[in-house]
């Protein structure tokens, strides 16, 4: 099986369908890359396939297009990549830039996760299960990371919802930690 790799220079995944975000910036100066923040998205809630994720994530949502739309089709944020339930890997955000994904966080007694993590949604919900395509292509991903990135072990690979409990519950009871830990043994 050939291995998913990171271009060094532009920071893409060699297997993602690229769709720049705006919502990015860069990293603070010699911040070293260190977590891996798994979070569950799906646009409208509840719903799969489509390109509301793509239009959300570069400020393109239309807000008519469905009543939940109006309450975030004005916020400015991004992921580096998503994994769609059919193992698809959209990326956003090249990985040396900051994705604006974990908001108000703390890992490890440091606030900002954005600063030091990558953000990679799953297409689900909290409380439906994720198919084992994801888990495969979120092992494969993980890998290629800490390829390119050795202060990501997997111990630092953390829940939306671990590091900001008081706001976020993704990626959910659904999503099998054990399953993927399996997966990266």
């Amino acid at each position: 099986m050939a291995r998913m790799n990171i271009d060094s220079n532009n920071g893409l995944l060699d297997e993602a369908r690229y769709v720049p975000s705006p919502n990015c910036d860069d990293r603070p100066e010699n911040e070293a890359i260190s977590l891996i923040v798994v979070h569950g998205i799906s646009l409208p809630p509840g719903e799969f396939e489509g390109n509301w994720i793509d239009d959300f994530f570069t400020n393109r949502l239309d807000p008519k297009a469905h009543d939940y739309f109006v309450e975030i089709a004005d916020l400015q944020v991004s992921s580096h990549l998503l994994i769609r339930r059919n193992g698809e890997i959209v990326q956003y955000v090249p990985f040396h830039q900051r994705a604006w994904h974990a908001g108000e966080s703390r890992f490890d007694g440091r606030e900002r996760c954005n600063d030091f993590s990558i953000g990679i949604e799953l297409e689900g919900t909290d409380d439906l299960p994720y198919e084992y395509v994801q888990y495969e292509k979120l092992a494969e991903v993980i890998r290629a990371l800490k390829q390119a990135y050795p202060d990501i072990s997997n111990e630092r690979i953390a829940g939306h919802s671990d590091i900001a409990p008081e706001r976020k519950t993704d990626p959910g009871e659904a999503f099998d930690w054990q399953y993927l830990y399996g997966l990266l043994a």
